[in-house]
This record gives C-alpha cells, sequence and structure tokens, in this order.
C-alpha cells in the first residue's frame, strides 16, 4: 500500500505540472492575444523556448503514462472485489425468525410466523 500512494501522489503532481506546461504553451492563431493588450504571449519566446516546452510536455505526457499503467496494474491485483460481482444484499428476502424480547416482555415465543418481504418486481415492457 505504501508504493501505491507515493505513486498516486507522484501521479497527482505531475498531472499538474504537465497541465501547467499545456496551458504555457503559445498557441498558433493568438486570436485573443489583443484583448489584454497584446503582450501576452511574452512569457517565452523563440525557437529554443518552442523547443524547451514542446519537450518538457513529451517527458510529462510520458511520464503519466507510465504512472497511469502501472496504477492501474497495481489496482487490479490488490484483491478487492468490483460492486458489480457481489450479489445485492438487499434484494435478498428478510426472515424474521425469532425476535429477541425485552426485558420488560414476557419471554414465550408469540404466535406470529415469520414474514418475508421481496422487492417489488417492475413490469415488463412491451
Amino acid at each position: 500500500m505504501g508504493f501505491y500512494t507515493v505513486l498516486l501522489v507522484a501521479h497527482t503532481i505531475l498531472v499538474l505540472f504537465l497541465i501547467m506546461m499545456i496551458l504555457l504553451q503559445k498557441t498558433d492563431s493568438d486570436g485573443m492575444s489583443g484583448l489584454s493588450g497584446g503582450g501576452g504571449n511574452q512569457f517565452m519566446t523563440g525557437r529554443s523556448a518552442a523547443n524547451f516546452m514542446t519537450r518538457t510536455t513529451a517527458l510529462l505526457a510520458t511520464g503519466f503514462m507510465i504512472t497511469s499503467l502501472t496504477l492501474a496494474t497495481i489496482a487490479s491485483h490488490m484483491g478487492s472485489k468490483s460492486i458489480i460481482d457481489a450479489p445485492l444484499e438487499s434484494a435478498a428476502p428478510v426472515e424474521n425468525s425469532q425476535a429477541v424480547p425485552s426485558e420488560g416482555t414476557s419471554k414465550q415465543p408469540s404466535a406470529a410466523t415469520p414474514t418475508t418481504t421481496s422487492a417489488p418486481v417492475a413490469p415488463k415492457p412491451e
């Protein structure tokens, strides 16, 4: 469990950096840059900055894929069953075989017979 938790935290941090790097990259059209004064894309300009950001994004994306597949593999071997595999316990009939008498009542069994309840059946569509 310890390795899984550490990997999950690292995966979350990796995702946040990946989102940040994608949002910082310069777009091809720059159609909305005129609304903010025109200087919105001057953070990192030039060919070297584009190469750095592209390579960093590619490395982060590769790390994201590796951690995603590793987390999926570890989670599949954890041994917990899916809720789909488990039968519905609430749909099973409930039987009241013997009521436990409280201290103030007599300890003789009641004359009532045990009752069973079941879920209502939905009509079939035609």
